[in-house]
């Protein structure tokens, strides 16, 4: 079973700007409403902390693994419940410069493993809502600094 779940923004900033938003994780409990705190040596092929809390759904502190830290493009990791196979996630935010001084983000997520339909509610309810609370703060920060 696979579910992937794609939001996008148009921010009025440099992809450049939006970066260095993007990867201070120590201001993430600061501004950050869904995920809450990012640490580690964020490097391809390591692994990281990472915690999220969904609106009105239980947080959780995971280990995924860094799969492309592409300045001022794109960060993609992979996260497993427990072990591959059961409930994975490949996160990514992607940022495209559309050369107007805008840049659209877009946060997305792959999900597959045979517990994907047991959480098919809370991904299309929670976790789309807490990517989009995400994007806003993000569009909010980066348009006014």
């Amino acid at each position: 079973m696979a579910k992937e779940i794609k939001t996008e923004i148009l921010i009025h900033t440099s992809p450049e700007k939006i970066w260095t938003i993007l990867t201070k994780f120590e201001d993430y409990p600061n501004w950050n409403p869904f995920i809450k705190s990012i640490t580690g040596d964020i490097k391809i092929g390591n692994k990281f902390r990472a915690r999220i809390e969904p609106p009105n759904a239980k947080g959780m502190t995971f280990q995924p693994k860094v799969l492309v830290f592409e300045k001022n493009k794109e960060f993609r990791w992979i996260g497993h419940l427990l072990f591959p196979g059961l409930f994975d996630g490949e996160h990514r935010f992607e940022l495209l410069d559309n050369g107007d001084g805008t840049t659209t983000f877009i946060q997305s997520e792959k999900f597959k493993g045979i517990l994907v339909p047991l959480f098919q509610k809370m991904l299309d309810n929670n976790t789309v809502t807490g990517f989009h609370a995400m994007n806003q703060k993000l569009k909010e920060l980066a348009e006014n600094k």
